[in-house]
C-alpha cells in the first residue's frame, strides 16, 4: 500500500522510524548538535531577554514541572520550559545553521527534555529514545526545507526555524509520546497552525522567541493531538497548508521505511565559533587573515592609515547594517563583523558588549567601510564567499578571501574545539561537575538508561550518586 498523501506519508514514516534506522554517522552528528545547543542554550540563560521571558514565564503554575536550564531554584510547566530554554539556546544567535537555512536543533531539544520530564514514572526515556527523536524532528524540518527552491537561499520574508522548527518539534514531541500515525498526522496539521514569525524581527531582542516558540508550540500541538484534537488532513500537500510559505512549493515523499536515509547522513550542520549570524563567520576569517598586513609590533591596527574597506558578500539585507547600535544588530552586521576582526583578530562573545560596540575606533573603521554584492556571490549558506579588500592613505591594497570558514559543515569544528566551546558556554552558569557531566552523559548518550541524568545536571545538580549512575552507563560496552 502507498499512501495517497504526502502528509500521509510523513505520519507513517514518524510513527515507523525506530533506534534501528539510525546510523553511526546520524548519531555522531546529532550527539554534537545536542551538545552544542545545550551550551548555547546554558550560555544564553545570562541574556537579558532570556530574563525577560522568565519573567513572564514564572506566572504559570501546573502540577507538571521541567526544568529551566541553569536554574535549580524553580521550575516550570513543559511549554513553558521548552518555551524559554528555546529562547535561551537563540538568545545570542549562537545555535547550529543547517542547509537549506534553518536552525534546526534549538527547536527540538527543549520540547523533547521538557516533556520527558512529565511522562509516567514507570517510562523510562533512554539515551536512545532522546536521539531517535531528537532526529526525527530535526529530519522532518529538513525534509520540509527541500519542498522549495527558495529555502536553499538566506531567507527574506519569514525565519525559517518559526516554520518547520515548529512542524519538526512537533513531529519529535509525538514520536518520543509514541503517538500513532493518525495522531503523527493530525500533530502535523496542529503545528502548522502556530508557524511563522517575520525575519523583520531579526536583530531585534524578539528573534530568540522564534525558536522558543517553535519548540513550545510543537510540543502543545503534540499535547493537543494527544487529547484528540484534528487538523487538515492533507496539510504538507496543499498550497494553503504549509505552501502558503513558499512559492514554488513542491511536496514530495519520503524515503521508504525498508531503507531509509537521512538528511543528516547527507548534510552535516555548522556550529559557531562566535554568537552572531553565520553569514559574518565568512566575513570574520578573511578579515582575520587580512590583519596580519595591516598589524604593526605591538599588535595593533594603525586604523587612521586605513582609507577605505570593501567587503564583498552577497546581498542580504537584514545582515546589512553600517552602524549597529545594539548587540542584536552587531550580531547581524557584516561590516561590524569585518571591522570587529580586523581591530582584535577574532570575534568573541565579549565583542559584543557595549564597551566594544561603542569604542571610537570601531565606529572610524565602520565609517570607512562598504559592501559589495557581486552577481556571482549567491545568498546561499552552501557556496557564498566573501573577500574582505583593504586600501591604505598611501594606496597599498590588501585583500584575502574566505570560501569556508572553520566550523562550517565543509570544514566542521575538531571534536576538542566543539568540547572546548561547550565547556567555556557551560562553566558560566554550571558547576564543573555538572559541565564534565553533561559532556559525559553526551558522549555515551546511545548507552544511557534514563535520561533524568541530563535533566539534573542541567539545572546545577552536584550529586555523585547521578555521576556514577552516568559512569556505569558510559563503561558498559
Amino acid at each position: 500500500f502507498f499512501p495517497q498523501t504526502v502528509t500521509e506519508n510523513f505520519a507513517n514514516v514518524i510513527h515507523g522510524l525506530n533506534a534501528s534506522h539510525l546510523t553511526d554517522l546520524v548519531i555522531q552528528r546529532s550527539k554534537r548538535m545536542i551538545l552544542d545547543t545545550l551550551g548555547v542554550g546554558l550560555l544564553g540563560t545570562s541574556t537579558e531577554v532570556f530574563h525577560k521571558v522568565i519573567q513572564y514565564s514564572k506566572i504559570y503554575h501546573s502540577d507538571a514541572s521541567s526544568t529551566v536550564w541553569g536554574h535549580s531554584d524553580f521550575r516550570l510547566p513543559p511549554l513553558y520550559a521548552a518555551f524559554v530554554n528555546g529562547v535561551a539556546v537563540h538568545s545570542m544567535d549562537f545555535d547550529d545553521t543547517w542547509h537549506p537555512a534553518t536552525h534546526p536543533s534549538g527547536a527540538v531539544l527543549p520540547a523533547l527534555l521538557a516533556l520527558s520530564e512529565v511522562l509516567p514514572q514507570k517510562q523510562k526515556f533512554s539515551g536512545l529514545d532522546l536521539l531517535l527523536a531528537f532526529n526525527v524532528g530535526i529530519e522532518v524540518q529538513g525534509r520540509l526545507m527541500c519542498f522549495s527552491n527558495e529555502a536553499s537561499y538566506v531567507p527574506k520574508r519569514f525565519h525559517p526555524p518559526s516554520v518547520v522548527g515548529t512542524i519538526g518539534s512537533a513531529a519529535a514531541t509525538a514520536k518520543l509520546l509514541a503517538l500513532d500515525q493518525f495522531k503523527c498526522k493530525a500533530a502535523l496539521a496542529v503545528a502548522a497552525s502556530y508557524a511563522g514569525a517575520p525575519m523583520a524581527n531579526a536583530a531585534t531582542q524578539t528573534k530568540p522567541l522564534h525558536i522558543g516558540n517553535a519548540a513550545r508550540h510543537g510540543l502543545e500541538a503534540t499535547c493537543l493531538t494527544s487529547l484528540g484534537l484534528q487538523g487538515n488532513k492533507q496539510i504538507l500537500d496543499m498550497e494553503s497548508g504549509l505552501g502558503a510559505f513558499y512559492t514554488d512549493y513542491n511536496p514530495r515523499f519520503l524515503p521508504t521505511l525498508q531503507s531509509y536515509s537521512w538528511l543528516l547522513d547527507q548534510q552535516d550542520v555548522a556550529i559557531k565559533r562566535f554568537p552572531a549570524h553565520l553569514g559574518t563567520h565568512w566575513v570574520a576569517d578573511a578579515a582575520s587573515s587580512l590583519r596580519k598586513y595591516l598589524v604593526e609590533s605591538d599588535d595593533s591596527v594603525p586604523f587612521s592609515r586605513i582609507k577605505k574597506i570593501v567587503v564583498k558578500v552577497p546581498d542580504v539585507r537584514y545582515v546589512n547594517r553600517p552602524f549597529p547600535n545594539s548587540e542584536h544588530e552587531a550580531r547581524h552586521s557584516f561590516q561590524f563583523a569585518a571591522c570587529t576582526a580586523l581591530l582584535d583578530g577574532s570575534i568573541s562573545i565579549q565583542s559584543f558588549s557595549e564597551q566594544n560596540i561603542s569604542r571610537p575606533e570601531l565606529k572610524e573603521l565602520l565609517s570607512k567601510t562598504k559592501l559589495e554584492h557581486p552577481a556571482d556571490n549567491k545568498p546561499s549558506f552552501d557556496n557564498l564567499y566573501c573577500e574582505v579588500n583593504v586600501t591604505l592613505q598611501d594606496g597599498k591594497v590588501f585583500s584575502e578571501r574566505c570560501d569556508t570558514f572553520y566550523g562550517h559543515w565543509r570544514k566542521p569544528l575538531s571534536t576538542e574545539d566543539l568540547k572546548k566551546k561547550f565547556h567555556s558556554n557551560a562553566s558560566s552558569v554550571l558547576s564543573v561537575e555538572a559541565t564534565e557531566g553533561i559532556i559525559e552523559t553526551v558522549d555515551n548518550l546511545e548507552k544511557v538508561e534514563d535520561c533524568f541524568v541530563l535533566s539534573a545536571f542541567l539545572k546545577g545538580t552536584q550529586s555523585t550518586k547521578v555521576l556514577s549512575k552516568i559512569v556505569k552507563h558510559s563503561n558498559n560496552p
